[in-house]
């Protein structure tokens, strides 16, 4: 039987907290179990025990890249909770469009791209909703830990499965391309205003500039309160004056940082820089 010994389980949660930021707590040996069992053939082992320690060990840099791969991959789904979606195609992109201004959003622990593709998606809508003969300026930079979810977000390629979570049939029409395996893949103008890299939410990534919109929803539950903070005033130093900050339905920012301001957009919240 796989299992894991309670000091192993111990040793493995600070591990992966330093590694990741994500705080497993007490009694998550089943999740553990549930998401590492399927790497045992792919680095032939057959005990999980081994599988775990191993990669803690500075030597086994592959199969550590997997463990927290395993470990940070999370499921998603296309225009996830809508409100979001919505507050950007009635309020936030028709002011920068229709000023004039290039508008940069970051997608955040983009997962396998459903997020960062769906602000695509909402772009073209709106910009068709305004009958804008010039195509507004976005850009949308969509970043995850994980290199194997970057590499899927790069490809735009989805099964149908994946393609049934969230979207409709009339987006599938309009930005998908019917691949002869019975996948689907986002078409050529929604990957151009998207661009995807390696980031981990615990370094700095002053490199990716300043945004006006970032999104980092169903992200901080999985992390310590210091981390949250860390995260979210880093997130303030990334943001354009006024810049708005989209966080999952169950996640807040009291006692957290100082440095947004909410706005209800019914039924959700969105943050604006202060």
């Amino acid at each position: 039987m796989q299992t894991l010994s309670n000091e192993v389980y111990t040793r493995f949660s600070e591990f992966l907290e330093i590694q990741c930021g994500i705080v497993l707590g007490q009694n998550k040996q089943y999740l553990v179990k549930s998401r590492l069992l399927p790497l045992l053939a792919k680095h032939k082992m057959t005990n999980l025990t081994e599988l775990v320690q191993k990669s803690m060990t500075m030597l086994a840099r592959d199969l550590r890249n997997d463990v927290v791969d395993a470990m940070t991959t999370n499921e998603t789904l296309w225009f996830r909770d809508v409100y979001p979606f919505e507050y950007l195609q009635a309020k936030l992109l028709p002011e920068f469009i229709n000023k004039g201004q290039p508008v940069k959003i970051w997608s955040a622990a983009s997962s396998s791209g459903q997020e960062p593709f769906s602000i695509a998606m909402s772009a073209i809508e709106t910009q068709e909703k305004l009958k804008r003969l010039v195509k507004p300026n976005v850009q949308i930079v969509g970043t995850d830990i994980s290199p194997t979810m970057i590499k899927y977000c790069k490809e735009g390629i989805y099964d149908r499965l994946a393609l049934g979570r969230g979207l409709s049939p009339e987006r599938k029409r309009q930005f998908f391309t019917i691949l002869p395996d019975d996948k689907m893949q986002v078409n050529r103008d929604v990957q151009q205003l998207t661009s995807f890299r390696e980031i981990n939410l615990l370094e700095s990534y002053a490199l990716l500039g300043k945004f006006d919109i970032i999104f980092c929803r169903n992200v901080l539950i999985y992390f310590s309160p210091k981390i949250k903070s860390q995260i979210l005033n880093q997130f303030a130093d990334s943001l354009k004056p006024g810049g708005y900050l989209f966080l999952g339905a169950s996640e807040s920012l009291t006692g957290l940082t100082d440095k947004f301001e909410m706005i209800r957009c019914n039924p959700g919240i969105v943050y604006r820089l202060k």
